[in-house]
């Protein structure tokens, strides 16, 4: 991460100087005043808090969620808030990134921050060990992490707001039942793909989850994100691992450079057969602007070139 504690610090005083860090509570409220801190959060606290919950995000969709300075009106939310909700596994950049540096500038209460991924077993990207850095933070691409954090967040809004624990409790069984029955039709769509063609090629290796869950054999660009993304040595890496197997078709991610992967694909001519999405939803409108039809859009795109 490249974010400065002293960024963040301006920040808080230009808002804090003009307003009170009063959160109040939840009775003189109308809505649960709730933070996330990236965009598949926000939309699943939406659908579990139901009008009861008040969404503030932070990191928009476009916006890489490993790195963000927070603006001003982030700032003054998130030091309101009656709950805040974070991914965890070092989506937010860990004990020392951005969002950690936030919460403690605001002095937000421990108590009313909750990982959503709390439960989820972490996975190294470089295969040596789960300290930060090396954690992958895109468990939520597997809809089953998404059935646990759907439930964790539940939860914690039980937890803030007791009062309403039927609505959550509601909310989230529709919920899950639907990120359930995703997960059963990933089951029979990976199943009715040839075992020698279950190949995700991807720029970043970020379905590592996914992967590991449904018995696909992964293939990338690279692992971790750095400033150092697509370089030659990677891309030929990838390059002699697509000619050790028939790979059906090549994946970007709708986040990332796309050149990288247009250079393996000229390298090969493997064509890239598909977009996928991993940081984040799409855009308001996209068929994947929702954490339900974001998953719905990878299974059918994964299945539609693998299957074949």
């Amino acid at each position: 991460m490249r974010q400065t504690v002293a960024a963040i610090t301006i920040a808080i005083c230009l808002v804090l100087s003009s307003c009170g860090n009063d959160r109040g509570g939840t009775d003189d409220a109308e809505h649960i005043q709730a933070v996330t801190s990236f965009s598949i959060l926000a939309d699943m606290v939406q659908e579990i808090g139901g009008d009861r919950v008040g969404v503030h995000n932070l990191v928009p969709t476009g916006t890489d969620p490993h790195e963000y300075v927070p603006k001003p009106e982030d700032i003054k939310h998130a030091a309101d808030a009656h709950v805040v909700f974070y991914n965890g596994l070092n989506l937010e950049g860990g004990s020392s990134g951005w969002f950690a540096k936030l919460m403690d500038s605001v002095d937000q209460d421990d108590d009313h921050i909750f990982a959503a991924t709390t439960g989820v077993e972490a996975m190294s990207l470089t295969g040596e060990n789960t300290r930060d850095e090396h954690v992958n933070p895109h468990a939520f691409i597997d809809p089953n992490v998404g059935v646990t954090m759907a439930k964790n967040i539940r939860d914690a809004l039980i937890a803030i707001d007791p009062d309403h624990e039927t609505e959550y409790r509601n909310n989230a069984e529709d919920y899950v039942a639907k990120l359930e029955s995703l997960a059963d039709e990933y089951s029979r769509k990976i199943a009715d793909i040839p075992d020698e063609r279950r190949i995700i090629i991807t720029s970043e290796r970020a379905f590592q989850y996914l992967a590991d869950r449904y018995g696909l054999h992964e293939g990338y660009i690279w692992a971790i994100d750095t400033e150092e993304n697509g370089t030659p040595e990677q891309i030929k890496r990838l390059i002699s691992f697509i000619s050790d197997n028939d790979v059906p078709g090549l994946f970007i991610e709708s986040n990332v450079d796309p050149r990288p992967m247009e250079s393996v694909s000229k390298e090969t001519g493997v064509p890239i057969a598909g977009t996928l999405y991993s940081d984040e939803i799409g855009t308001r409108g996209s068929d994947a602007d929702t954490y339900l039809s974001y998953l719905q859009h990878n299974i059918d795109v994964i299945h539609s070139v693998l299957a074949d």
